[in-house]
């Protein structure tokens, strides 16, 4: 056998299945042929699922029949990978010979790159695939957008529908017990849009296809819907009217994409249901990018490149005809219009994300007051520093208001530990983390908020909690001794003295404690004096 084909159907995606045996092609018998051999056969003629397997469904053909039951597992690619055996019975009656419909395939795809996301670029025209070249179509981002594998249908616009997945190159709809709020702040967010609005059963109709057959467990941070994990459904029935509809926020009509922030990357505007490349010429790219970074919130210009030219409409802002001289709040107040002009790369001065700031304590010195925390004197505690993960490296500056000390710690997972030994009132006041970086050839930096920090007297001085601490470890040792031990009368006079020598170890550690205590109180005193 060298190949597979579907004959004497509505198109590629449907007919009689034929396999090649010896030069010729023969029918297959309905009997050796089951829905994973089936699975296979649209997968390797670039079809989405089957959607009808049966009998004589497109006619008998005039050639031989073929003689081996295939014994495919469904995640074959090719026909060709799967086992076979001989048939049980070596006569295949009228009206037997198997006919096989697939649903239809997306119209671009992807071929020879070892996965659906990669390879040479194919249009699915007039009933065959066709090579796409470069003349035809260099957009490469809309051939990643068109393979992605969500999508929201019958909905208002881009940011509105019924959510659908895609398994098995056919689209399912999602239940939507399957489907929380965490889940949808991903698909809003892939889909660059505002945060979810409305998630609801039935919101968009239910659709004619299938249903997912998993549960996502997204954490609501992630870029990807693909990103996320899933699980099992508990329940293998979705109930009528529960094909899970969701409305994301409308997105702003501009944002930076590729630059690993919000505030960094090629320039798209959002205009007739779609994301379109803006493009400037030399004279008005400054003008341009600081319209950009003022609309996002970003700040104000560090640098602006040219990117790649790309076919297809792109806007243009044109600031000659429209006075686009920068100081304009937004880009629909430029001048636009549609040409082929390089793209825009813009890197704006608010890059880096404002990093977190949060207090720790190991002893439980630590309380809230109406102010912020408050802290024990006498106490260890820490002040961490954290950040979302944009970009390697970098470090953290640990900024004190009380006085003009500072920390610095190099960034490792994106944050920094700041320990602080017992507490006292130089420690209290405000902190802030200062997260620094320096990528595109530039310094970056953010302020977190301001922790503000009260240092109080303890309920129990921390000696006193020393002891107690000590004297239990201490009983433990000496019960653990007792119950795990089963002495003689001569052991247990040497074992009630080991005793009594732990009992008055105990003692003299805790009067060299309270010893050591009270100098330092006296020490504290007369310094108070002085």
């Amino acid at each position: 056998m060298e190949s597979v084909r579907l004959v004497d159907g509505a198109g590629l995606c449907s007919g009689r299945v034929e396999v090649k045996s010896y030069q010729s092609w023969a029918s297959v018998c309905e009997a050796d042929f089951d829905r994973q051999d089936a699975e296979v056969v649209c997968r390797d003629v670039g079809c989405g699922a089957p959607v009808a397997l049966q009998g004589g469904l497109y006619g008998e053909g005039g050639g031989q029949t073929w003689d081996k039951e295939f014994q495919c597992k469904g995640k074959e690619s090719l026909l060709l990978d799967c086992d076979t055996s001989d048939r049980e019975n070596n006569t295949c009656l009228p009206g037997n010979a198997v006919g096989l419909t697939c649903s239809e395939p997306d119209d671009v795809r992807l071929v020879g790159g070892g996965s659906r996301c990669a390879g040479g670029v194919e249009w699915y025209n007039q009933g065959e695939w066709r090579t796409v070249g470069a003349e035809d179509w260099d957009a490469a981002a809309v051939v990643c957008r068109q393979l992605e594998s969500v999508r929201l249908v019958d909905g208002a616009g881009l940011c509105s529908g019924r959510v659908e997945v895609k398994s098995n190159q056919s689209w399912a709809s999602v239940c939507e017990a399957d489907f929380d709020r965490q889940d949808a702040e991903v698909v809003c967010r892939e889909f660059g849009c505002g945060a979810p609005a409305a998630l609801q059963g039935g919101l968009y109709g239910e659709g004619g296809g299938q249903t997912w057959d998993k549960e996502f467990q997204c954490k609501g941070k992630e870029s990807l819907l693909l990103d996320c994990d899933t699980s099992d459904r508990k329940n293998n029935t979705c109930l009528p009217g529960n094909a899970v509809g969701l409305t994301c926020s409308e997105p702003d009509d501009v944002r930076l994409v590729g630059g690993g922030s919000r505030c960094a990357g090629g320039v798209e505007w959002y205009d007739q249901g779609e994301w379109r490349t803006v493009g400037a010429d030399d004279r008005d790219q400054r003008d341009v990018a600081a319209v950009v970074c003022r609309q996002l919130g970003c700040g104000s210009t560090v640098s602006v490149l040219p990117g790649n030219t790309t076919r297809g409409k792109n806007i243009i802002c044109s600031g000659s005809e429209s006075e686009c001289d920068g100081s304009v709040s937004s880009l629909r107040d430029c001048y636009r219009m549609y040409d082929l002009l390089p793209g825009l790369t813009v890197i704006c001065s608010d890059l880096l994300v404002q990093p977190d700031i949060f207090l720790t304590d190991s002893m439980g010195g630590v309380s809230r007051g109406h102010q912020g925390p408050e802290m024990f004197r006498g106490y260890n505690f820490t002040i961490t520093c954290s950040t979302q993960p944009q970009y390697p490296g970098g470090s953290f500056l640990l900024t004190f208001t009380g006085s003009n000390r500072t920390q610095t710690q190099p960034a490792v997972n994106h944050s920094a530990a700041f320990l602080f030994p017992a507490a006292d009132d130089s420690h209290q006041g405000n902190y802030s983390c200062v997260y620094e970086n320096y990528v595109f050839s530039h310094n970056f930096s953010s302020e977190s908020e301001l922790l503000s920090l009260t240092i109080t007297a303890s309920p129990l001085p921390a000696f006193i909690i020393r002891h107690v601490v000590v004297l239990l470890i201490l009983l433990t040792a000496i019960t653990t001794s007792y119950l795990y031990y089963k002495p003689t009368r001569r052991q247990k006079r040497v074992n009630r003295v080991s005793s009594m020598d732990l009992y008055v170890n105990a003692m003299e550690m805790v009067s060299l404690s309270s010893r050591a205590e009270a100098g330092l109180g006296e020490e504290r005193a007369a310094q108070g004096t002085e």
